[in-house]
């Protein structure tokens, strides 16, 4: 059997207040025509990286509800993660492909793993690539198969799409974040636009007092009295943490007490992230101002909160991005953002109004240096940033898209 993921409890009515009562009458009434249906979500981790956390609410969410809601991760070795972040990267525009012994790789990981499944599932929803070709093996253990793809696919490398997408078209539907990231030969196959969406009530998102952002932060070494710029992601070339480094060293000539801070978790499905990792200190070049932190330095949710919060700027500068939960988690903080121009962040931030969107490390920088000489400006952009996402991007609306997706199949 596949590894269960446990994830405690949560209620829909915690949520009423944040989330408005209408939204969750809605949901009430779209699950009582679902009670009792058996869904299984299958993803490649249970930690690190944005599909876990979005499971870790939504699973128990379902089963608030009504829904008969279990998730599992698959099995799986490093020769097997090697191959799958290889595709990832592919999928999202690098040139490199996989040979055909790494194609095996992939195809004798989703084989084994199909012979694990339990049967007996009402709607089985496969997340991203690595288990996508499970449902070939064992079609008959789900009597609906729906793909939830996490990751920007509008620029796919050519040869690995290709295979791809002759996978994704066998299943009864596929999940994608934005229209553009749907790729061509599809046809006939039912999709679903779905943005993913952030929990307020997580420990990560909930509400903190200043004084208890800038103690935690503190205990890193930060000095919560000068201004501080924050990236919260993996790292990985994607995210461009040394674009940040490099837009943080042009904010410094201007405003030389600046800080930077680096945050990210390492992820068991991202065998590249420690070289990338090493990569990025190195960057750094020593610079005391420049914190590069991991969840192996004791950082987890509380104290991405906190570095969130206590944040003068906070950053995604992806130059590729299935959507980016750190842009909702910054926003709902109320901080000023700036993002890449890419994949979902635009999306979640409208340019000059809720955040600024940029192109590169000089654009960052201005924007940055504007939003720490102008405090009011900042607060602006933050208090709009946050309406925005209190109105599309809370776990209660993510389950109720969910929900009407069930229904359409009934």
């Amino acid at each position: 059997m596949l590894q269960p993921i446990a994830v405690g409890h949560k209620s829909l009515a915690d949520y009423t207040h944040v989330a408005g009562k209408p939204l969750v009458e809605e949901i009430r009434q779209l699950a009582a025509e679902l009670e009792g249906l058996k869904v299984l979500h299958l993803s490649a981790t249970a930690f690190g990286g944005g599909v876990s956390e979005i499971l870790y609410t939504l699973v128990p969410l379902m089963r608030d509800v009504g829904i008969e809601a279990e998730w599992q991760v698959m099995l799986g070795r490093e020769e097997f993660y090697n191959v799958t972040k290889l595709m990832h990267n592919a999928l999202q525009g690098n040139p490199q492909g996989l040979t055909p012994e790494q194609w095996q790789v992939f195809a004798k990981y989703n084989e084994l793993n199909a012979l694990e499944l339990s049967e007996g599932w009402d709607v089985i929803i496969i997340h991203d690539p690595q288990p996508a070709a499970i449902l070939q093996h064992v079609p008959e253990k789900g009597k609906r198969w729906i793909w939830r793809c996490h990751i920007d696919l509008s620029t796919p490398n050519p040869t690995v799409i290709d295979r791809m997408v002759p996978l994704i078209r066998s299943y009864d539907g596929a999940v994608f974040h934005l229209p553009d990231y749907v790729p061509d030969g599809l046809d006939g196959t039912p999709i679903h636009i779905c943005p993913p969406a952030i929990d307020p009530l997580s420990p990560k998102n909930m509400a903190f007092s200043p004084e208890d952002a800038a103690y935690v932060c503190d205990q890193f070494g930060l000095d919560v009295d000068r201004p501080l710029m924050c990236q919260v992601s993996r790292f990985d070339p994607w995210k461009d943490p040394m674009g940040v480094i490099d837009a943080y060293r042009a904010v410094k000539e201007k405003i030389p007490n600046v800080q930077l801070a680096l945050i990210g978790s390492m992820a068991t499905d991202d065998p590249e992230g420690w070289e990338f990792f090493n990569q990025t200190v190195a960057h750094a070049d020593g610079d005391p101002d420049v914190h590069i932190l991991n969840n192996l330095n004791s950082v987890g949710a509380i104290e991405v909160n906190a570095f969130q919060s206590q944040a003068d700027v906070v950053i995604q500068k992806s130059t590729r991005e299935g959507f980016g939960l750190t842009v909702s988690e910054a926003l709902w903080k109320a901080r000023p953002f700036i993002g890449g121009n890419v994949g979902g962040i635009p999306l979640q931030v409208e340019d000059g109004e809720s955040g600024y969107l940029v192109g590169s490390a000089q654009e960052c920088a201005d924007r940055s240096i504007a939003i720490l000489e102008d405090p009011d400006l900042g607060k602006r952009l933050g208090r709009a940033g946050k309406e925005h996402v209190r109105r599309h991007f809370l776990t209660p609306r993510l389950l109720r898209d969910w929900l009407r997706i069930f229904a359409t199949g009934r």
